[in-house]
């Protein structure tokens, strides 16, 4: 039997998902693994525990800011982002080198993952395995996939996105909007989502930019006798 399904054991919750107050006191004996210890693993925001109930917890029966009891408030009816992701594309992506820093090894910082480009991992489409479509992922070694991972957790706080030019030499913030995150454009932008997007898209822009620079400079009425 699994944590959760222990822990719903003790519980009994009723045909409405409404649990009694379960106290940490009593995983002892047959409930012992339940132990939150440093943390608490079966019951973390991404578990099943809590895409399936609403968990309510309580932190007030002791000093500091330990859980102490734990209950089951009904049914959680919102819709979850499932970060399963279809094997054809996972076996793709990791015949890839790391967009980041273009390595790919066997040791346990560079071995590749296949990550979710949009960050936040809210766009249902990229969550049901057959709409999925490549181009939602991106091969990161695990080293650029931990550090993303911690910069896109900043940005759901903030709503700031990353700055490209953290990186020396980048040219450019963003390759489409600003540091506010928007609904409007996600993350499509920001370095972190695509790296090579940004590449092309900075490649392009400086072109444009050299093109406009000198076509200003040699031919300044080119475009007003050109009308």
């Amino acid at each position: 039997m699994n944590l959760i399904d222990l822990f719903l054991k003790l519980a009994t919750p009723d045909e409405n998902g409404n649990s009694r107050w379960v106290y940490v006191t009593e995983f002892v004996g047959e409930y012992k693994p339940l132990g939150l210890g440093n943390g608490w693993s079966w019951g973390r925001r991404s578990s099943r525990l809590q895409k399936n109930y609403i968990v309510e917890v309580d932190k007030t029966l002791t000093p500091g800011n330990s859980i102490d009891a734990i209950r089951l408030r009904g049914f959680n009816k919102q819709e979850h982002f499932s970060q399963s992701i279809r094997k054809d594309i996972c076996d793709e992506i990791r015949q890839r080198k790391c967009v980041m820093l273009g390595v790919s090894g066997s040791s346990e910082n560079t071995t590749i993952e296949v990550d979710h480009k949009d960050g936040r991992k809210q766009d249902m489409r990229i969550s049901d395995m057959s709409t999925q479509r490549v181009d939602d992922f991106q091969p990161l070694c695990k080293a650029a996939n931990d550090i993303k991972r911690q910069i896109c957790k900043n940005c759901k706080i903030t709503d700031k996105r990353w700055d490209a030019k953290n990186i020396e030499g980048n040219p450019y913030s963003f390759y489409e909007g600003d540091e506010t995150y928007t609904d409007k454009l996600g993350c499509v932008g920001c370095y972190q989502y695509d790296p090579v997007e940004y590449r092309i898209k900075s490649a392009m822009k400086i072109s444009q930019e050299t093109l406009d620079f000198v076509m200003n400079k040699l031919y300044p009425n080119y475009k007003q006798n050109s009308k």
